[in-house]
């Protein structure tokens, strides 16, 4: 059946901002989705909260709505756009509990509108775990024994019937949230309790633990006529009891008999049949009893999901896209798969090679939580990589990590209180995020398969392969120098080992590994990723290097350029980098160049096979650079878009004679070298705050004594402020000595003058070497003190006088002149007192790029590559305008997925993801970006308010606007007597003590709290789920730990009635497109838009 005519315009839903377990694949699966819609005709409308997605491009769609995920909005915008049919598959499990609540609550009935994708029974058949476990039995599937739990009592006589351990799963949830494992009564107790309260529908499963069996996921497809196509298989390489998001994956399953597989491709069919998803893709999760083979199924997603972008990735067979085509009525047979061009959909992929994910973790964040691996998902990000066999994909994805390992190195056994025997039988107990590593160096120390088996239940076949390559780093070590042959060489390489690595066992430096491989021409050659194990001629260049023999890989004679991705997601370095990579890409084919993408994060877009001309799959290091430079000869590489990652790079680069786009090399360095960035400030006047460098505990003491307590201490060389610190005594300043010299310690530590109360300034700016133009200018809601990645921030800037935004404008454009910025380049400021400071300049795109873009209309990355590749800021002809509207950029955080880890913000960056409210004033535009953060609306109650002492007075203002809005306010007894005396008459006393009568989680428990302020001074130690900002945290309650912030959220309730009285308008497009340059456009998305 061609597509349907019957519809004319669609509604997207986006996945909302980055938390765990929903990152950016959904902006990957959603610009995919976008752009099927739009080449078959459809009016396209979007909505997403999160401005760093390429989706959110106005021009992409017809009408962009980046606006709160949330039933109201919807609502609106379902009115105000008449779409006929809403695909709810690609946002992840927001958009579908989203279409699940446009169903419940009428939206869809009174409105007319149709979903497609997955129908309303198929997501209830699939997400609801009773109804899943019905369709199951019916089919004869097995399932671990379980029950739906709606109450702790409900729990535990269900665990009189069954030995623990039992896994909680909340249903309707993303990334196992809320899950966990109960080992006896009280975890049971406290998960069960915890369960429930995140659950949409209050519900949980509580099931049977079949934890150490094998984890198979399938990628299914399965259209209206009832073809089916398994596009890939993964094995988690991790056992069951670990979440698949957090576990080492391989593609395609490698511990499989044919027979085995066949069962389980199978099992995934007749299971997509009975939940009846008949228009698009899911996955299906398997346990193998690796006894006896017993197979049960877990779970499946009617949906693209995380482990679908994997697939997409791995195979080339672009998920996202063909499951939109059957959305609209096309079957599998009548789809042409892209890559081949030969083959249509329906065709199953094959594939020669082996690929390996490896998730990337943040536990050095939250020192307070315990690195243990279980059912809820904690990775933040995750790398991929392909290679001949299953050893050199598996090496280089874990040199792609950026970890500081190039391989398997011997793990860190600094620990105070275990034997590094201890620290070992610990790691190989708990799944951790490093346990790997452990593994390997058991091996090291004599243990055997067998005994590593049954403490880590890991396939003994993966086991064999890690052995073989620990045996193969013993016979590097015992080999000298002068005694390795072109043989020995290879043979390394084909196992995977970077020069890296080899240089580390040789105990030589990397350069002579490297030389010595050219000069034998020891080289990897280019493969296509293919979707057909290469037995038809394929039509897009997706390409991985591997020591084999062929080079499929053949340069085009057109002049290109070489973007380097900003690699694996993670805090501090997110989604938005590969936005501006993606941007550049764009820009770099419109200037009639090659654009060739080198990036190894399966998420993004940026590795989509269509967004560049060439794709290079490889890690991000010198070694895998240098290959595909040699190979293509780009006329010049782009390395200041992705982030710390490529301009880690730059400077063997630069040594290595590859001639770098955009600023010059000495300017990155002289920005970032403390000593050179003081003098330069000096030579053109500018102020810093007084800081000085320490490389031992006695310098700092002497520093900070002249400086002046409180201060800032920092390692230098560091993205996402980590091992950061504000410290106001002596005490606290030997603490961080401690704790954070390891961080680098050849670099010494910073101190800087802490400025208390100013107001942070963040600036983007476009140079072209001589002359520079403002991009946007923001100002901070959270004083300084906390990481400018963490702050909720304002485009224009409402408190800022005209007179000191000049002067900030002014010194930006003093700055970019002395360092020739050419390209982008960001600024932080910090004004005290009408006095400004400079804290620190980076010569590079920064994470506010997207958010800019958006909020003033033009998309500065694409200017940014323009200007690198040499136009000049006359011809692009930008000059920045101050928005009418007003725009705020609010941050999402990870806490609840890290027990114990504490709400409260500092200097070291904690956020994953963000989300723009967009405004005709502040108060509209703060309340939508609060919503959207918290996606959902801000609702009737009271207001609770419990500060530290410095904090109190600080406050009345605020309260004084929610008495105003009409509500109640609960405070603390301290607190209380400070706002009653300033005239707050609307308040009553409570306590944090949950033994007094009218204490406040007696309140929450009735849900007559609507948001909860809590300060405190920051501390190291760890929040037990009992405390006050984690009761908020688990009931999803708005919270604020800052003054300003809080004052902003009770002007904002005041002057908007709580969020009622808002309205949401799509980003205008305008009609005035960009000059054609050398004749060519291209499938970029036009950004010439105006935000009336």
């Amino acid at each position: 059946m061609p597509r349907r005519t019957d519809i004319k315009t669609v509604l997207l839903i986006g996945s909302g901002p980055i938390v765990i377990g929903q990152a950016c694949e959904f902006d990957y699966s959603g610009t995919q989705a976008c752009k099927a819609l739009k080449e078959e005709g459809y009016r396209v409308v979007l909505i997403n909260s999160n401005p760093a997605t390429i989706m959110t491009d106005p021009g992409l769609v017809d009408a962009t709505y980046i606006e709160p995920i949330t039933l109201k909005t919807l609502e609106a915008v379902i009115k105000q756009e008449k779409p006929d049919a809403i695909l709810p598959t690609m946002g992840g499990q927001t958009a579908l509990n989203m279409a699940i609540e446009l169903h419940e609550h009428g939206v869809l009935k009174s409105c007319g509108v149709e979903l497609i994708g997955a129908s309303i029974d198929a997501i209830y058949k699939a997400e609801n775990r009773e109804l899943f476990r019905e369709a199951m039995s019916k089919i004869g599937i097995g399932m671990p024994s379980s029950t739906i739990a709606r109450s702790i009592e409900e729990s535990l006589a269900f665990s009189q019937t069954i030995p623990f351990p039992l896994i909680i799963r909340p249903s309707f949830t993303l990334g196992g949230s809320g899950g966990g494992i109960a080992r006896n009564d009280d975890e049971l107790i406290r998960i069960v309790s915890h369960g429930l309260t995140v659950s949409p529908s209050k519900e949980v499963l509580v099931e049977q633990s079949i934890i150490g069996w094998k984890e198979f996921e399938l990628e299914v497809m399965r259209d209206h006529k009832d073809n089916a196509v398994i596009i890939c298989s993964i094995e988690n390489l991790d056992p069951m009891g670990v979440h698949t998001g957090d576990s080492i994956t391989v593609a395609p399953a490698q511990t499989l008999s044919d027979r085995e597989y066949q069962n389980l491709r199978d099992m995934s069919i007749k299971i997509m049949r009975e939940i009846g998803v008949d228009t698009g893709g899911s996955n299906v999760q398997f346990a193998v009893n690796p006894e006896d083979g017993e197979v049960l199924v877990i779970e499946m997603n009617p949906r693209v999901s995380r482990s679908s972008a994997l697939a997409s990735k791995a195979t080339g067979f672009p998920i996202a896209k063909i499951a939109t085509k059957l959305a609209v009525g096309y079957t599998l047979d009548e789809i042409p798969n892209d890559i081949t061009q030969k083959t249509p959909a329906s065709f199953e992929p094959s594939i020669d090679y082996v690929v390996t994910k490896i998730p990337r973790f943040a536990f050095e964040k939250f020192p307070m939580s315990k690195d243990i691996l279980g059912t809820q998902m904690q990775s933040v990000g995750e790398v991929m990589a392909i290679g001949g066999t299953f050893r050199e994909s598996f090496q280089k994805a874990l040199r792609s990590l950026e970890t500081g390992n190039s391989g398997l190195n011997s793990p860190d056994y600094s620990d105070e209180k275990m034997t590094p025997q201890e620290v070992l039988e610990e790691q190989l107990q708990h799944v951790s995020s490093k346990r790997i590593w452990y593994v390997a160096d058991a091996m090291r120390q004599g243990w055997t398969n067998e005994a590593l088996y049954t403490q880590t239940r890991i396939d003994p076949w993966f086991l064999w392969q890690i052995r073989s390559l620990v045996e193969e780093e013993e016979i590097i070590v015992k080999t000298k120098f002068s005694e390795i042959t072109p043989v020995l060489l290879k043979n390394w390489k084909q196992h995977g080992f970077s020069d890296q690595r080899i240089a580390e066992l040789l105990k030589v430096t990397e350069s002579r590994i490297y030389k010595l491989r050219y000069e034998w021409n020891v080289l990897p050659v280019f493969k296509q990723v293919d979707t057909c194990a290469a037995e038809f001629a394929s039509e897009t260049p997706y390409y991985y290097s591997t020591y084999g023999e062929e080079n499929e890989s053949l340069p085009t004679e057109t002049a290109k350029v070489l973007i380097l991705g900003s690699g694996p997601n993670r805090i501090g370095q997110g989604i938005e980098f590969d936005y501006c990579c993606v941007h550049a890409s764009w820009a770099v084919r419109e200037l009639g160049y090659e654009s060739i993408m080198l990036n190894c994060n399966p998420e993004t877009v940026s590795t989509d096979y269509d967004t560049s001309d060439r794709l290079y799959f490889e890690p991000i290091t010198f070694e895998d650079v240098m290959h595909v430079i040699d190979l293509e000869r780009p006329i010049g590489v782009i390395v200041q878009l992705g982030g710390q990652t490529p301009l880690k790079l730059a400077k063997q680069l630069n040594n290595a004679g590859v001639r770098l786009l955009g600023t010059p090399f000495e300017s990155i360095d002289r920005a970032e070298d403390r000593e050179q960035f003081a003098e330069m400030l000096k030579k053109l006047k500018l102020k810093q705050p007084l800081n000085g460098m320490a490389r031992s505990l006695k310098e700092a003491e002497n520093i900070a004594e002249k400086i002046e307590y409180p201060i800032l201490v920092r390692p230098s060389y560091v993205i996402g402020g980590r091992a950061m610190m504000v410290a106001e005594t002596k005490t606290q300043l030997a603490e961080y000595f401690k704790e954070a010299v390891q961080v680098s310690p050849d670099h010494p530590v910073l101190i800087d003058q802490f400025l208390k109360g100013a107001v942070e300034v963040d600036m983007d700016l476009l140079g072209d070497g001589t002359d520079s133009e403002m991009g946007g200018i923001m100002e901070h809601v959270e004083r300084a003190g906390i990481h400018s990645g963490d702050s909720a921030c304002i485009l224009p800037p409402q408190n800022l006088t005209s007179d000191v935004l000049r002067r900030l404008e002014e010194q930006g454009k003093i700055l970019a002149r002395e360092l020739r910025v050419k390209g982008l380049m960001n600024i932080q400021f910090a004004v005290k007192d009408d006095e400004i400071f400079l804290i620190e300049v980076n010569p590079r795109a920064s994470r506010t790029v997207p958010f800019v873009s958006k909020s003033i209309g033009h998309p500065l990355a694409k200017y940014a590559t323009w200007l690198m590749l040499g136009q000049k800021l006359s011809d692009i002809g930008f000059s920045y305008e101050t928005p009418e509207s007003v725009s705020v950029k609010e941050t999402v955080f990870p806490f609840i997925s890290f027990s114990g880890a504490d709400t409260e913000l500092g200097p070291e960056m904690k956020s994953t993801g963000e989300v723009m409210g967009r405004g005709e004033n502040l108060e509209d535009a703060f309340m939508k970006a609060q919503v959207a953060a918290y996606q959902s609306e801000i609702k009737e109650g009271h207001i609770f308010i419990g500060v530290t002492d410095q904090d109190k007075q600080g406050m009345v203002p605020a309260a004084l606007e929610f008495q105003k809005a009409g509500r109640k306010i609960l405070a603390t007894e301290g607190t209380y007597k400070v706002l009653q005396k300033a005239g707050v008459t609307n308040i009553e006393k409570t306590s944090l003590d949950r033994e007094d009568p009218d204490n406040i989680f007696d309140y929450i428990d009735r849900k007559e709290v609507a948001l909860i302020v809590n300060t405190t001074r920051p501390r190291k130690r760890s929040v037990d789920a009992k405390h006050i900002r984690r009761v908020a945290l688990m009931r999803n309650l708005p919270y604020f730990t800052t003054v300003e912030g809080t004052l902003m959220m009770a002007c904002a309730i005041v002057a908007t009635d709580s969020g009622k009285k808002l309205n949401y308008k799509s980003l205008l497009i305008s009609s005035k497109t960009l000059p054609e340059i050398n004749g060519h456009s291209s499938n970029a998305p036009d950004f010439s838009s105006s935000f009336k």
